[in-house]
């Protein structure tokens, strides 16, 4: 039972916060900054090899994006260079201390 209460207050947070990243704005700035990032590190290009090998290797025809989607982003995750999650996530936790009253009040 813990660990189910635990789990509904982590999921009440992740809600909070994204709310507030929303309707302050940070949100669009954290996904124009992964954006470009990922442009910068050749992250996006890597991806797009990975498509394109992904759909010769198979029958073009039979191919759809919802499977294309499922095959490659374990891969596209997993290749996201950890200097990239770090600054991102530096963004949040500073964004959160900037605003924790927020998140105290509302939960």
């Amino acid at each position: 039972k813990q660990w189910y209460q635990r789990r509904v207050a982590i999921t009440a947070g992740r809600s909070v916060l994204n709310q507030s990243l929303i309707a302050s704005g940070e949100k669009e700035k954290l996904l124009d900054l992964l954006k470009v990032k990922l442009i910068e590190c050749g992250w996006r290009n890597e991806m797009k090899q990975l498509c394109r090998e992904a759909i010769r290797s198979k029958n073009k025809s039979n191919i759809n994006v919802e499977e294309l989607i499922e095959e490659l982003t374990p891969k596209a995750r997993a290749s996201v260079p950890d200097e990239v999650k770090k600054e991102l996530l530096y963004r949040l936790r500073t964004f959160v201390d900037n605003h924790s009253d927020q998140f105290l009040s509302d939960s």
